[in-house]
């Protein structure tokens, strides 16, 4: 009986110690509730309706680019985007999926794997730089642009058919052409932000950027791109558990871009496209007299300036290619296409990227740098029709001869050996020792004042510098290829290499780095391995042509907002000047002048009213090892400067004069010998009276027509 009473007491205890962990856990359990409830449930309830909300990206407008007439050069239009809705199509099956996206390929055009790769998140597995997607992922993804209406509408009409597929109006670019104009070099174009860019953009805390975004690659679009993209705007939408969207929840509206206006005349553009395409036509059809070939005429470039500004009026180049080609997404084939050399590289600008050997036109500077270290206008040498240095005879063209003559003339006939003379004196007098790479050099010295060597500052992406072949360039040239050479003539001779590459190698590898008299007489006249770009030609003229001073080139002109208020002015801006005596820059404009009047160009000028529109120029033809000559005529009058080229186009003016001239023409209005103001392209340029000219002591003689008593 004891032990049934001890264990009854037992289970009696046990029962009450249960009761008690019962009681203990739902007390714990309803203080809980009320503290998740009543003391925390405003946070909790904020919190469940934040996470039933999605922002979508509301991408901006983008800004205008306008000529500096207001005519639209890069505007908006709409077009049809088909998008899917990646949310939804999760919730398919992958048979499902594959099945909506072979019907979707189907109506749109595109291929299954190029919209499979779009709707993969940039960064995840199997994603395709370039193709995947880097927006929001709850943003449907684009995956057909440019759809035709009828397309979109069926989509829109037929849901059943395509569930988790959108189709809406966006913006995308669109080119106007005033005047037929292509200028694709200058405007550049637009593709999607890459991963890095967008984690740059989170990083500076960049609002305007997100992952949708579309930004400048090139051109004025590139260079403007944070003006130009506006702000995003969000509209927040509300969703269901399962992600679908019941409807919306708030706005922020996007704010469009600014408006950029330039420094482009779409008027005088047109003529310099058109002149530049011709004359490349022309040069094709025309056969070389030393090869008995037609010209390649494989590229070339136009520029033209404001002389007293710096600002560019026009700028072309050849080959290009159509700035649409970008909207919507360009193809793997086109885009091989713009890098192909088969092609002629269509994406390099050669006004601005490409470098060529400047020939005679590099004479002028070469005048200055002469006049100002100790010869003078009254110095005669002979232009003979060779030039012997060392066991070689370099030659004027055609090996012409004009007897004794100054620099002026030299100028006007293009004369070689008179060049030679001169870069042979100072070789010989002040850099023979080829061993001191410090050597004065007065001629390098005065193509590093023009800005030769250097960008021009230019606002756009990517320009290129030059090369000024001097004695440091030669021995770093040499550092950086003695290896290649010296391993070439350090073996015996192959069926490989040719006599001439093998010989020299051998030389290169023993004394490649010593700047011999070769060297300096082929600087002297724009020949060897001294390069330039087109716009720095036509900067370097601009200096001769407002007295000494050289500008930053710029295209943009100013910032107006979308309420039409000027945001920024973009002035010319000064980089500097080259320090020439004012008689020094008198003495080389008359002597231009004669090039154009009696000189190398006189033949293409016949007619032009050279009284009242006083163009100087000087032509070139430089020669390129393994190629065709190089053509240029660089020329300026009072308001502009006017530079054409052609790569393997023949000879200066023979290619060139033609459309230089009518450049002129269409800039001032000339009609055969009459100055036409009306006509003029640019509403207000009219031709000069007459111009100052300097005494020889440097003073200003001003327009007969404006002196005091006449």
């Amino acid at each position: 009986m004891a032990a049934s009473a001890e264990g009854s007491r037992r289970s009696r205890l046990r029962l009450l110690v249960v009761q008690a962990l019962v009681f203990s856990l739902f007390a714990t359990l309803l203080v809980r509730l009320y503290y998740l409830q009543v003391v925390t449930g405003d946070e909790y309830t904020a919190q469940a309706a934040s996470q039933s909300v999605r922002e979508v990206v509301v991408q901006p407008q983008r800004g205008l680019i306008v000529d500096a007439q207001g005519r639209p050069l890069v505007t908006n239009r709409t077009s049809w985007v088909v998008s899917v809705d990646r949310t939804m199509l999760g919730r398919m099956s992958e048979e499902r999926q594959q099945q909506l996206l072979e019907r979707l390929s189907d109506v749109v055009g595109v291929r299954t794997v190029r919209m499979e790769r779009a709707l993969v998140n940039c960064g995840d597995e199997g994603s395709v730089v370039g193709e995947c997607w880097n927006g929001s992922p709850y943003q449907p993804v684009p995956v057909a642009t440019d759809v035709a209406q009828d397309i979109a509408l069926r989509v829109l009409e037929q849901p059943e058919d395509f569930p988790a597929v959108l189709a809406e109006q966006q913006t995308v670019r669109s080119y106007p052409r005033p005047f037929g104009i292509n200028l694709a070099h200058v405007l550049g174009y637009l593709s999607p932000i890459t991963e890095e860019e967008y984690d740059q953009a989170e990083s500076d805390e960049d609002a305007s950027l997100n992952g949708a975004s579309t930004v400048g690659r090139a051109g004025v679009e590139q260079q403007y791109d944070a003006w130009l993209r506006g702000m995003p705007g969000y509209q927040r939408v509300a969703v269901d558990s399962m992600g679908r969207v019941l409807g919306d929840d708030s706005e922020v509206e996007a704010e469009p871009g600014n408006t950029l206006v330039t420094s482009i005349d779409a008027k005088v553009q047109g003529v310099v496209e058109q002149q530049l395409a011709d004359t490349i036509a022309r040069a094709r059809a025309t056969r070389d007299p030393v090869t008995k070939r037609n010209y390649v005429a494989d590229s070339g470039a136009a520029v033209v300036l404001e002389a007293k500004t710096g600002r560019v009026v026009a700028m072309a180049s050849q080959p290009t290619y159509d700035p649409e080609v970008w909207v919507g997404g360009i193809s793997k084939k086109q885009l091989a296409r713009l890098y192909s050399e088969d092609a002629g590289t269509p994406l390099l600008g050669r006004a601005t990227q490409g470098q060529f050997a400047p020939g005679s036109t590099w004479k002028p500077f070469m005048t200055a740098g002469a006049l100002t270290h100790g010869y003078s206008t009254d110095t005669r040498l002979a232009c003979s029709s060779g030039f012997q240095v060392g066991n070689r005879v370099f030659k004027n063209y055609e090996s012409g001869a004009y007897g004794v003559i100054g620099f002026d003339k030299a100028l006007e006939v293009s004369c070689n050996t008179f060049f030679y003379r001169v870069g042979y004196d100072f070789w010989r007098r002040l850099g023979s020792d080829v061993d001191d790479v410090n050597a004065k050099d007065p001629l390098v010295s005065e193509a590093k004042n023009f800005g030769f060597g250097s960008e021009t500052g230019l606002d756009l992406p990517g320009e290129a510098a030059g090369r000024i072949a001097d004695r440091k360039w030669k021995l770093a040239y040499y550092e950086s290829m003695k290896d290649y050479y010296c391993g070439i003539s350090g073996k015996p001779q192959d069926g490989k290499t040719s006599d001439f590459v093998y010989k020299f190698a051998r030389e290169f590898c023993i004394e490649g780095f010593a700047y011999r008299a070769g060297d300096a007489v082929n600087f002297a006249i724009g020949q060897g391995d001294t390069i330039v770009t087109p716009l720095q030609l036509a900067r370097a003229y601009g200096a001769l042509a407002n007295g000494g001073t050289l500008y930053e080139p710029r295209i943009g002109k100013a910032v107006v907002g979308p309420d039409g208020e000027v945001i920024k002015k973009i002035r010319p801006k000064k980089a500097g000047t080259v320090g020439l005596p004012e008689k020094v820059i008198s003495y080389i404009d008359e002597a231009l002048q004669g090039v154009t009047r009696q000189g190398t160009m006189s033949w293409k000028m016949v007619g032009f009213p050279l009284d009242e529109v006083q163009v100087r120029s000087k032509t070139g033809s430089a020669e390129v090892y393994g190629k065709q000559s190089t053509s240029w005529v660089a020329s300026y009058s009072e308001d502009y400067v006017v530079v054409m080229m052609v790569s393997q186009g023949g000879t200066g003016s023979g290619t060139n004069g033609e459309a230089v001239r009518a450049i002129y023409e269409a800039l001032y209005g000339v009609a055969g010998d009459k100055v036409v103001p009306g006509k003029a392209a640019i509403p207000g340029t009219t031709a000069p009276a007459g111009l100052p000219t300097f005494t020889d002591d440097g003073s200003i003689v001003p327009p007969a027509a404006t002196r005091k008593g006449e």
